[in-house]
């Protein structure tokens, strides 16, 4: 069995409504960006990670801007939930010059290093290493940044993840492995493609916490993302979080999603964490149905405003198609 989380944090009733925010501008987001390719006003592939928003949203709630976050091709939810400024994400999203990369990297290359979102990679599982990266410069900075690699499950079997998760353990690395396990690995269902039963048994063997939580419960994720971030800070080395979720979407946009049954996608979306976290908040006096539904209006309008933007913004020249690729002369 994974292990148990001694001394669960729990937040308070403002952070639980802060992550309520996150989870939402996610959603919103998510929303906007399926409309708008349905719509043909953007081309692009895009990975949706509806159904997952508890993760980064209560991870999120406790890290700092100047915290780093390596994630992948669907981590555009990771993003959002840092506080990333939509603006320039929508503008990269759409292929503008005024995106995070200059319009050339699209949904799947995006970064915002002012609020810590220092890579987006395309390649399975490479998030990993790169996470060892920064939280090494960390710790040899003398600094109290965390570093969070988000992947999915089938990451999990590529040597990256090995590689990662001893490295990461031996210099005692403040980095937290984030596995949002959604049980399907692109179009394998989790049971056909990996052999242990619970991703995080695997921490054992590299001498680190490794904990399976409910990724669909905001709380829960936060009590032990606390724990994971508290022992990093404190150089006490890196944490596995396995985040038990489910994928609402298919793989990429556009896909059948035939490798799911409806009757566990329907089961799954009944169960939507994100009207379950809504009417507790309500239940518990932590917000009226009024103040989450201006919260979610003023949410929509800055999502609203960020499309608008990147529509009205150029297309990169000519001139960029080689530019970021090669060292330019610096003049004298």
């Amino acid at each position: 069995m994974s292990q148990t989380l001694q001394n669960r944090a729990s937040p308070d009733a403002a952070t639980q409504l802060d992550i309520y925010r996150r989870m939402i501008r996610i959603e919103r987001n998510d929303d906007a960006t399926r409309t708008q390719i349905r719509r043909g006003r953007i081309t692009a592939p895009y990975y949706s990670a509806r159904g997952q928003e508890c993760i980064p949203a209560g991870i999120s709630s406790l890290l700092n801007d100047d915290d780093k976050i390596c994630t992948i091709y669907r981590g555009i939810q990771d993003m959002v939930a840092k506080n990333m400024p939509l603006r320039p994400l929508w503008a990269e999203i759409c292929g503008r010059v005024d995106g995070t990369c200059k319009g050339k990297g699209g949904p799947m290359h995006l970064t915002h290093p002012e609020t810590g979102v220092m890579v987006t990679t395309g390649i399975v599982g490479s998030s990993m290493p790169i996470a060892n990266g920064f939280a090494w410069a960390s710790l040899l900075d003398g600094t109290k940044q965390v570093t969070v690699a988000y992947f999915g499950d089938g990451a999990s079997n590529i040597g990256a993840f090995h590689e990662a998760l001893n490295l990461a353990s031996v210099w005692k690395l403040p980095v937290i492995f984030v596995c949002a396990n959604n049980g399907f690995a692109e179009h394998t269902r989790y049971e056909n493609g990996t052999a242990v039963d619970q991703i995080s048994k695997r921490a054992i063997g590299y001498g680190m916490p490794g904990y399976t939580v409910d990724g669909n419960d905001p709380l829960d994720v936060y009590a032990h993302a606390h724990a994971a971030i508290e022992r990093a800070r404190a150089g006490e080395g890196p944490t596995l979080l396995e985040c038990k979720t489910f994928r609402f979407m298919g793989h990429v946009f556009g896909d059948a999603d035939g490798y799911m049954t409806k009757e566990e996608k329907a089961e799954a979306m009944a169960k939507d964490p994100l009207p379950l976290f809504r009417q507790k908040l309500i239940d518990d006096g932590v917000a009226t149905a009024e103040q989450l539904d201006a919260l979610t209006a003023e949410i929509e309008a800055e999502v609203n405003d960020a499309i608008e933007y990147a529509m009205s913004c150029e297309f990169p020249s000519d001139d960029e198609l080689r530019r970021d690729v090669f060292a330019e002369e610096i003049p004298a």
